[in-house]
């Protein structure tokens, strides 16, 4: 949602990540997005009738629900990659757990990651302190930057539409997952066939276009 009227937080917030999408590719320092997203968990109660000649599948409109996951989804635009992990939940010290792996197993040559998320308490460097002792937080706290798209400007952050993508593609109706291990298979099927394609996304939207259509957000000087 963008706030209806002048709103300085939202504005910096939002030039410094537009800035960022525009700049040039470093292989030593990439710019990597990120999302989380729950999903619900559904068991069919009555096996769906496959498709036939002449008939579509059919599946039975109840259903039980079996909890909860969540998708945590990394993307680097500039590189068509992006990588989809499942986990029961999204607190300060899964996300924590997250960038460990993005740091040490994704990108353990990269001088520095440049990391876009939202704008959440459980960003933040202080979510690897919760995780890992001192010695080791600093170590991937040094190898990091944050860069938080502004509260309710979530569509700034390009693993969004991957997220987006991911729904539609992959977790569409009538596909009903009945556990994790199900919904892991499934987002990984998809995650490896969308960067065979080396599938990217055509970011457009600049500082300058910002300037001029969301002229109404910033403070009159």
């Amino acid at each position: 949602m963008i706030p209806p009227g002048q709103n300085a937080a939202f504005v910096a917030c939002m030039e410094d990540v537009l800035d960022l999408y525009h700049q040039p590719y470093d292989r030593g320092i990439p710019l990597v997005c990120m999302d989380e997203r729950p999903i619900q968990l559904v068991k069919e109660t009555r096996l769906p009738l496959p498709a036939l000649p002449g008939k579509p599948a059919r599946y039975d409109y109840e259903y039980e629900r079996n909890g909860t996951a969540v998708h945590f989804l990394f993307t680097e635009p500039l590189a068509g990659w992006r990588k989809v992990n499942v986990r029961g939940r999204k607190t300060a010290l899964d996300w924590a757990w997250e960038v460990k792996e993005l740091l040490d197993v994704d990108y353990p040559r990269a001088g520095k990651v440049v990391l876009v998320c939202d704008n959440l308490n459980t960003h933040t460097k202080a979510s690897l302190y919760e995780a890992f002792k001192p010695a080791e937080a600093h170590r991937l706290a040094n190898r990091l930057e944050i860069h938080c798209t502004p509260k309710h400007g979530s569509w700034l952050n390009i693993a969004e539409i991957e997220l987006s993508v991911l729904r539609k593609q992959c977790l569409g109706t009538p596909t009903r997952i009945p556990d994790q291990a199900t919904l892991l298979r499934a987002t990984k099927a998809w995650e490896h066939e969308r960067n065979r394609a080396q599938t990217g996304v055509d970011w457009q939207f600049t500082t300058k276009d910002a300037r001029i259509k969301l002229k109404h957000l910033y403070p009159q000087i």
